[in-house]
């Protein structure tokens, strides 16, 4: 396990564009999701322990996102050849183990990780209702073995604010996680100095 930090994409970028498949093969767009209050978008894959850790609070985020009108996507672009814990039957299982009721999508080819500058699992981006980058960062403080409760503090407090039209404070903390897992010849620039 490589312990990965966020590449905190810059504050204002907007939400780029992408067109994915859930493990069923439903396809989803950016534009789905244009009438939302806010988007929440959570690189995560299923075998990450950091994403295990949180796995109960993402299940409680995804409800809570389609009781209150802001969305919410978890995008999986691990290597899923090298990965088979990463791939569509696994994805579909934790769908339904976790309860998860947000899209779970594939990105197959890494092309969503590249534009949004994923770097580990798990890695959160919330995007106000005009598609604009307002928070990217943690979830809280919690990690595997630390002893910190599981609050989502960090990232619902971005929500929280983009909700009630506040501005979300710029001072914000990097996603630690296991780095994303690049196929042969996909891996960014950046990915070396992480390895």
């Amino acid at each position: 396990m490589v312990m990965t930090a966020s590449q905190m994409l810059p504050l204002g970028t907007v939400a780029p564009a992408f067109r994915l498949p859930d493990a069923h093969g439903k396809t989803f767009s950016l534009d789905d999701f244009a009438a939302a209050k806010a988007l929440v978008v959570v690189f995560m894959c299923n075998h990450c322990p950091f994403v295990r850790h949180l796995r109960a609070a993402l299940a409680e985020l995804g409800r809570d996102a389609a009781a209150r009108g802001y969305a919410m996507i978890g995008i999986n672009s691990n290597d899923t050849d090298a990965y088979p814990a990463d791939g569509a039957d696994a994805m579909r299982r934790e769908v339904t183990e976790q309860g998860y009721v947000f899209p779970y999508l594939v990105d197959g080819d890494q092309a969503v990780a590249h534009a949004y500058h994923a770097a580990c699992t798990p890695d959160f981006y919330v995007f106000d209702r005009d598609l604009r980058l307002v928070y990217r960062g943690q979830f809280d403080d919690s990690r595997p073995g630390n002893g910190v409760p599981v609050t989502g503090g960090d990232l619902r407090g971005a929500i929280e604010a983009v909700l009630a039209d506040r501005p979300v404070p710029a001072d914000q903390r990097p996603s630690i996680g296991c780095n994303i897992k690049w196929r042969p010849g996909r891996a960014p620039a950046w990915f070396g100095a992480q390895a």
